[in-house]
């Protein structure tokens, strides 16, 4: 979407402004407010005033008697700062010669002088938030824009317009911060999306998408979504985490990380498995970056994610059907083309359908050290999970067919949770040993000690601890020249997975 469709786009949004009709639970108004001097009330959550005096019918607001409802109000404004704006910056909005900085610089600068013509009482603070508000809705994403601004906030939930949720340290808060109604609410769900080549509408009203720093996003609205449109943000680090980060968070011990790190050296094949929300897309970030600079890797995900470091990477990234139902490109089919691109690494985002089947036998076919994240809840859910997705190839396979090509692909489990205390920890290393008649054996060479309890603030003290069984894929460390450290696998009694 270009500059002058945004800036038009903003003339039609209204700031954040609390409906009097709503009760909180004590029957009085849910609006926190307070008056200045001049008798303007200004709403407590977003600083800006909730009452201003009516138009003249000049170009510029002025102080009549008469007041006018403060979403009215309010909405007057910002169209009017919209409009000021591209009145007196013209094509000057549309100059491809600026960066996103100049351009921000420019608008900020114009609006200041905007706000300051007008007559209306608001100090310093007041007037600085009401300039943001309306810099954010002509060149940003509104109400969200100061939550995606805030580095802590890892995950925005949007139930509707009044309802915001967000993840903080882990843990899930309501925000203060809200639409002033659906079509505000739409306007910002479809300005992502446009960012990036997809359509939201009644005829495809559910989209995964990306922010310009690779968040993703994944937006529905109504008929599916019954209480109205629903956005999800997941953010990523602008610097993406590496090794001594996840250490530093307890997510990995410094032994599992040395073992992980020499796993992809040795080009071991390695599925990440976790829940929603584990962190598994980060782990598989670290993981890639001990992938050697001179090797070839290929990138295969829905919605592009990955932040890998090395200079030789292909990043493809799968697409929907169009408005009439043809044009998509599956993970499956991206996974198939990956093998014509000579690639010495595949790193698959996640698998969750009929590509399973194809990046097994891509793993058991000279592809060897490859990546990919699967969702399930232990390593040996994993298992089960990938024979699943192997069936829904639509391949009539027997499963001991099937259990056979997992044994043999797949190397390493690397199981992630999300434990109560918001923490995310790797709780199993595992090794894929192979077949002892109908099942897969399993080996832990790491898991979580949950022993150690919980200290006063609810966090849990454990950590994970080797099992003391040396894994058989060590030998081939040995073979390569891949030397580890000798505390490594500890000296724990061995244990095995059910």
């Amino acid at each position: 979407m270009n500059l002058t469709k945004r800036l038009e786009a903003a003339r039609g949004q209204s700031v954040v402004a609390a409906d009097p009709a709503r009760k909180g639970p004590g029957g009085t108004s849910d609006a926190r407010s307070h008056t200045l001097d001049s008798g303007v009330t200004v709403i407590a959550d977003s600083g800006v005033p909730a009452a201003l005096p009516a138009e003249k019918p000049s170009r510029q607001l002025k102080t009549p008697a008469a007041v006018a409802p403060a979403h009215d109000a309010l909405a007057k404004l910002k169209d009017r700062a919209g409009g000021i704006l591209f009145e007196r910056l013209g094509t000057r909005l549309l100059d491809a010669s600026l960066t996103e900085e100049q351009l921000h610089s420019l608008v900020q600068e114009e609006l200041v002088q905007v706000v300051e013509e007008e007559e209306v009482p608001l100090t310093k603070e007041e007037r600085q938030r009401l300039i943001r508000g309306v810099s954010d809705d002509v060149l940003g994403y509104g109400p969200l824009q100061r939550l995606l601004d805030d580095e802590d906030i890892t995950e925005i939930m949007v139930n509707g317009p009044d309802m915001i949720y967000v993840e903080h340290k882990g843990k899930l808060t309501r925000s203060g911060v809200r639409f002033a109604s659906e079509e505000h609410l739409r306007k910002v769900i479809e300005r992502i999306v446009a960012r990036v080549g997809r359509r939201i509408d009644e005829s495809s009203p559910l989209v995964d998408a990306r922010l310009a720093d690779g968040s993703r996003v994944n937006a529905i609205i109504p008929p599916l979504a019954v209480n109205g449109s629903s956005l999800t943000i997941r953010k990523f680090a602008t610097d993406p985490f590496q090794v001594r980060d996840l250490i530093g968070f307890g997510t990995l011990s410094p032994e599992m990380a040395e073992l992980l790190d020499a796993c992809v050296k040795a080009r071991l094949n390695i599925i990440v498995s976790g829940g929603t929300g584990t962190g598994k897309t980060t782990l598989l970030n670290v993981l890639s970056s001990f992938i050697p600079e001179g090797e070839r890797i290929v990138t295969i995900e829905d919605a592009v994610e990955l932040q890998l470091q090395q200079d030789h990477v292909v990043r493809l990234e799968s697409r929907p059907s169009n408005i009439e139902g043809k044009g998509e490109i599956t993970i499956r089919d991206l996974v198939r083309n990956s093998l014509r691109m000579r690639p010495d690494r595949i790193v698959v985002g996640e698998v969750r359908g009929g590509e399973t089947l194809d990046m097994l036998q891509a793993m058991n076919t000279g592809h060897d050290g490859s990546l990919s994240t699967v969702h399930s809840n232990s390593p040996r859910d994993a298992i089960s999970r990938l024979e699943t997705l192997v069936l829904m190839a639509g391949m009539d396979l027997p499963l001991r067919a099937v259990r056979e090509q997992i044994a043999s692909a797949v190397d390493v489990i690397v199981q992630l949770t999300r434990l109560r205390d918001g923490t995310r920890r790797v709780t199993h290393v595992t090794e894929v040993q192979g077949m002892e008649g109908e099942v897969v054996t399993l080996q832990d060479a790491f898991v979580f000690d949950y022993s150690a309890g919980i200290d006063p603030n609810g966090r849990f003290l454990g950590k994970p601890v080797p099992t003391g069984v040396r894994p058989k894929f060590t030998d081939r460390f040995n073979e390569l020249g891949i030397q580890l450290s000798p505390g490594v696998f500890g000296a724990a009694p061995a244990r095995k997975s059910a």
